[in-house]
């Protein structure tokens, strides 16, 4: 049996051993943070987590002075609470998960980089990274999501939508086709984000949208999902590159 699966990437640190940490160059700490929730009939609950894992591996691969982290796969869901299947440890916890976490990296690590998957996780992470800051330590965040500006320059026709509509699914689709359930995808709430945040934050998901999608995943495709994976890589390996000159 091999010391490590082919799927783990070279400094990933669930498969390492502390000798090898220590000798190795250690710049950053990268950690991916997800959630399980639900994401539509179609795809599932971990699928925040599987995409910002797949984007922190690859933006990582080979990238000397890096660690990669095992991601927090449950996060603050509470606007889903209403679909069996989500669960969540709230702002409060996750927030508290994160400074621990933090304090603790800080001890090896000159940096932490938290490459979130789930916008709902914002708030905590948010208050975390105050937290850090102002103890000193050089903590700093990644949000997945898709730039206007980036989809044009790509020749990528796609207006991004908030929540198992067309972006997920495709990239979910490049990921794991087989997690996929096309015959169950159907369009939720498609009016834009902006318009139905007061209903989602005092009423839920379920109230809003009861199939719990935000936009429409008709036309999704896995190779428009490699493409949108392809954005989303080259903005955090840019990051990386940012935060990797500034500490």
């Amino acid at each position: 049996m091999p010391a490590q699966p082919p799927s783990s990437p070279a400094n990933a640190l669930a498969v390492a051993h502390w000798p090898d940490v220590e000798a190795a160059a250690r710049r950053i700490l990268v950690v991916p943070v997800g959630s399980l929730e639900q994401h539509g009939a179609h795809l599932p609950l971990d699928t925040d987590t599987r995409i910002a894992v797949a984007v922190a591996e690859r933006a990582c691969g080979g990238r000397d002075g890096t660690g990669l982290a095992p991601a927090i796969a449950i996060g603050a869901s509470g606007e889903h609470a209403d679909f069996p299947g989500t669960l969540s440890i709230g702002n409060a916890a996750l927030s508290t998960l994160l400074v621990e976490l933090g304090r603790h990296a800080s001890l090896h690590w000159p940096a932490m980089l938290l490459v979130n998957g789930h916008g709902g996780n914002a708030g905590a992470i948010g208050d975390a990274l105050g937290r850090l800051r102002a103890e000193g330590r050089n903590c700093s965040v990644w949000h997945a999501g898709l730039r206007a500006p980036a989809l044009a320059a790509a020749g990528v026709r796609l207006v991004p939508d908030a929540h198992a509509g067309r972006v997920e699914t495709s990239i979910m689709l490049a990921l794991a086709p087989g997690d996929v359930r096309l015959d169950a995808a159907s369009a939720g709430q498609t009016r834009p984000l902006a318009e139905i945040m007061a209903g989602l934050r005092t009423r839920g998901v379920r109230q809003v949208s009861p199939n719990g999608v935000l936009g429409d995943p008709a036309g999704a495709s896995a190779a428009e999902g490699e493409t949108l994976l392809g954005l989303l890589v080259a903005d955090l390996a840019a990051a990386l590159d940012r935060l990797s000159v500034a500490s």
